[in-house]
C-alpha cells in the first residue's frame, strides 16, 4: 500500500487485530488507506502479531478399507467443526495418524502450525493414552471428540449408554426377548458404552445378556460378513441391535440374501441415524446422534479457550441422543415366531 509508506505490515496487522498500543494517528491513517484500496493484512503478519497460526488441527485415524470422508460419522463431525471454525475466522489443518502406531500429536504444535487440536478416533490402547498425556503435560489445547477417557481432558461425546438402553428397551417393549447384539471393537470407549447400555437395559428387565454377541469393526462389510453367523443362529434371536447403521445395513443385506428380511422375520435397530438408514427397505429404526453439533461444540469451546488465553477449566460435554422408530423394528407380532425364519 503506497499510501502507507513508513508503516510496517506488522503495524497494519496490529491495527486490524485491535492492538491498543498503536498510536491513534497511525491507526486512522491505516484504516483510511485500507478503506480506499480494500486492503486486507496478510495472514503471516497477523499470525506474527497474534502469536498464533489461527489454524485448528483435526486428527483422523487411517483405517483399513474405510473411506473416512464418505463415512457419516466422520463427515458429520467434520462438517460441524468446519462450520464453527469458518464462522470464527480460523482455518482447518487435517492430519492423519496410522492406527496401531504411536500418535505424535505435539509435532504440529511445536512447528506452530496449529493453535489447538481436535482428535477423532481415539482408542483405549496404551499408545493413545501416552500420546494424550504428553499433549496434556505440554499444555497444548486439545479436545477429544467421539471418545472418552477417565482423565481430565477436554471431551465432547454423546450419551451412548443411554442410547443403547433406548434401543433395547424399544425392542423389549415391542415384545422381543431374544436380542442379538452386534458391537464394534472394545478398543473404543463408544463400544464399551454401548455394551454397558445393553447390559443395563436387559438387567432392568430381569434378563441376562444373550449369548449371541458378535463383534464387527463398524464397517458395512463386517456386518455383511457377520450375517452368516447370525443366519446359522437364526433360531436363537428374534431381534438384532447393531452398534452403528453401517454394520446394520451390511447384516440386513447379508440376511436378506439368505431369505431373512428385517421387519418381517426379525426386528432390527441400528445406531447413528445416517442418511442411508432412511432409505433402506424397510427404513431402519435407529438412534440419532448429534454428530454435527459434537464437532461444532468442540471447535467453539476450543477457540474460546484460545481467545481467552487457554486458561479455561477442562470441559466435558455429553450430548443427548434420540430413538427414531421406523419399520425395521415394527413386526406384526401376531403369529410371529422367530424360529420360523428360513
Amino acid at each position: 500500500m503506497a499510501e502507507l509508506a513508513g508503516v510496517s505490515e506488522a503495524t497494519v496487522s496490529r491495527v486490524f487485530c485491535g492492538d491498543g498500543s498503536v498510536r491513534e494517528q497511525t491507526k486512522r491513517k491505516v484504516l483510511e488507506a485500507a478503506k480506499q484500496v480494500g486492503y486486507t493484512p496478510s495472514a503471516i503478519a497477523r499470525s506474527f502479531v497474534l502469536q498464533r497460526s489461527e489454524n485448528i488441527g483435526v486428527v483422523l485415524p487411517v483405517l483399513p478399507k474405510v473411506h473416512l470422508f464418505s463415512a457419516y460419522y466422520y463427515s458429520e463431525i467434520l462438517s460441524g467443526i468446519g462450520h464453527e471454525v469458518k464462522r470464527r475466522g480460523y482455518s482447518l489443518l487435517v492430519q492423519f495418524h496410522q492406527t496401531g502406531e504411536k500418535p505424535r500429536y505435539v509435532e504440529d504444535f511445536r512447528k506452530r502450525k496449529i493453535d489447538a487440536s481436535i482428535i477423532l478416533g481415539i482408542t483405549t490402547r496404551e499408545e493413545d493414552e501416552q500420546a494424550l498425556a504428553v499433549l496434556h503435560e505440554a499444555g497444548y489445547p486439545f479436545c477429544i471428540v467421539g471418545g472418552r477417557t477417565p482423565h481430565p481432558y477436554n471431551q465432547v461425546d454423546a450419551d451412548h449408554v443411554n442410547g443403547s438402553k433406548m434401543a433395547i428397551r424399544h425392542l423389549l417393549e415391542s415384545g422381543f426377548r431374544r436380542i442379538a447384539f452386534v458391537n464394534g471393537p472394545l478398543d473404543y470407549s463408544n463400544s464399551i458404552d454401548r455394551l454397558r447400555g445393553v447390559e443395563s437395559a436387559l438387567t432392568e428387565a430381569g434378563l441376562k445378556m444373550q449369548a449371541l454377541y458378535l463383534q464387527g469393526n463398524y464397517s458395512r462389510t463386517s456386518g455383511y460378513e457377520l450375517a452368516e453367523q447370525l443366519y446359522e443362529a437364526r433360531h436363537s434371536f428374534d431381534a438384532v441391535f447393531a452398534a452403528n447403521d453401517r454394520m446394520a445395513i451390511g447384516l440386513m443385506q447379508g440376511l436378506k440374501e439368505r431369505g431373512m428380511e428385517a421387519g418381517r422375520d426379525y426386528a432390527l435397530v441400528g445406531y447413528d441415524d445416517s442418511e442411508a438408514s432412511r432409505v433402506t427397505n424397510p427404513p431402519m429404526t435407529t438412534v440419532r446422534v448429534p454428530f454435527f453439533e459434537m464437532g461444532r461444540l468442540a471447535a467453539e469451546r476450543l477457540i474460546r479457550m484460545i481467545d481467552e488465553g487457554g486458561k479455561n477449566d477442562p470441559f466435558t460435554e455429553k450430548l443427548d441422543v434420540e430413538l427414531i422408530v421406523r419399520r425395521s423394528s415394527q413386526l406384526n407380532r401376531a403369529g410371529h415366531d422367530g424360529s420360523k425364519a428360513r
